[in-house]
C-alpha cells in the first residue's frame, strides 16, 4: 500500500521501551496465542486509526497472530482507554496511547482512570505535524485573509477537532490566543467524521494531523498551509496551491504510543516492545 509521509510513519522510536530486542520472535514462546485487540480510542478514519492499522498489518505478520483493530471512539479518548484498562490483565487488549492521554490528565478533575498507574507502556510509534485546512469554498485564501475574516465575522466561522482535549482541540484553541479570532468549537468523534464535515463545507476549518488529510490536501479537496520543512520532504507531494509557513512561532505536533495494562506480563511486554523495536521498516 503507497502511502504519503510513509517513511516517517514506519521509522519508529529504537529504544523507547528499555526491554532486549531480537532478531526474530521466536516460535516457542507462547504469546501471543490467538488474536491480539488493539483499542484506538478515536473513529476510524482519523490519524491514531490509521497509524494502528498501518502498524496492525506488519506486526500480525511479525507475531503470527491477527491484531484486531477495535475503534472505542468518545470523551476525546476516555471510552476507549477506559475499555482497554477495565479489559483481562492477560496481555491480549492492548491500545494506541496518544497525546490526548497527557492532555485529559489536566482538562478533567477526575478521570475514571489513573494512566500512569493503570498502563504499561510498550514502545513510542510516529510523530506527525498538525496542519491548518479550510473548506475549498471559504472566501479567504490566504492565513492572513483567514484571520481578518473571522475577525470581521466573530461567531460566526466554526472549526472542528476529533473531540475535546485533542491535537486538533488545542491546535486550534493555540491558534485563537495567538490571533484573538472569534471561533466556534465543534467537537467530533475523531479526525474520520470532523474531516467528512470540513469537506463537505459544514465546518469551515480544522487543525488536523497530516496522516488524515494529506490524500484531501493532494487532490485540492480543501485548501491547507503546512510547516515549510513538511514541505521539502521527498515522502510529502503538496499541491502548487498549499500556503508554506516558515514561521514556527506556531506549530504543533501529534505523537502516537502503543501501551499495554499495567498487570500484563514482563515478558508479553518485551515480545511486543521487541516487534516494534528490532528494525526499521524498507519502503
Amino acid at each position: 500500500m503507497k502511502l504519503p509521509y510513509r517513511r516517517q510513519f514506519l521509522h519508529l522510536a529504537a529504544g523507547a521501551v528499555a526491554l532486549p530486542a531480537v532478531p526474530r520472535i521466536a516460535s516457542a514462546q507462547t504469546y501471543p496465542s490467538r488474536p491480539v485487540r488493539w483499542i484506538v480510542a478515536f473513529a476510524a478514519g482519523g490519524p491514531t486509526d490509521i497509524v494502528a492499522r498501518i502498524m496492525g498489518q506488519y506486526l500480525s505478520e511479525r507475531l503470527g497472530q491477527k491484531l484486531i483493530i477495535d475503534n472505542r471512539p468518545g470523551a476525546g479518548g476516555i471510552v476507549g482507554t477506559q475499555a482497554a484498562i477495565n479489559s483481562p490483565a492477560d496481555g491480549y487488549t492492548i491500545l494506541m496511547a496518544a497525546h490526548v492521554h497527557a492532555i485529559n490528565a489536566t482538562l478533567y478533575q477526575k478521570l475514571p482512570y489513573n494512566f500512569l498507574n493503570d498502563i504499561a507502556p510498550i514502545a513510542g510509534l510516529v510523530r506527525m505535524p498538525n496542519v491548518m485546512e479550510v473548506t475549498p469554498s471559504f472566501p479567504a485564501k490566504t492565513v492572513d485573509e483567514f484571520i481578518a475574516y473571522v475577525t470581521a465575522n466573530p461567531g460566526k466561522v466554526s472549526y472542528a477537532s476529533a473531540g475535546n482535549g485533542t491535537s486538533a482541540h488545542l491546535a486550534a484553541e493555540l491558534f485563537r490566543a495567538m490571533t484573538g479570532v472569534d471561533f466556534v468549537h465543534v467537537p467530533y468523534r475523531g479526525s474520520g467524521p470532523a474531516l467528512t464535515d470540513l469537506l463537505n463545507g459544514q465546518v469551515q476549518v480544522m487543525f488536523d494531523t497530516i496522516s488524515s488529510s494529506i490524500a484531501h490536501i493532494q487532490v485540492d479537496s480543501c485548501r491547507s498551509r503546512c510547516p515549510s520543512d513538511l514541505s521539502k520532504s521527498a515522502q510529502v507531494q503538496l499541491p502548487k496551491n498549499v500556503e508554506i509557513s516558515g514561521d514556527y512561532k506556531f506549530r504543533t505536533k501529534t505523537e502516537k504510543y502503543r501501551a499495554l495494562e499495567k498487570n500484563a506480563r514482563r515478558e508479553q511486554i518485551s515480545v511486543l516492545s521487541a516487534s516494534l523495536t528490532v528494525q526499521r521498516f524498507a519502503d
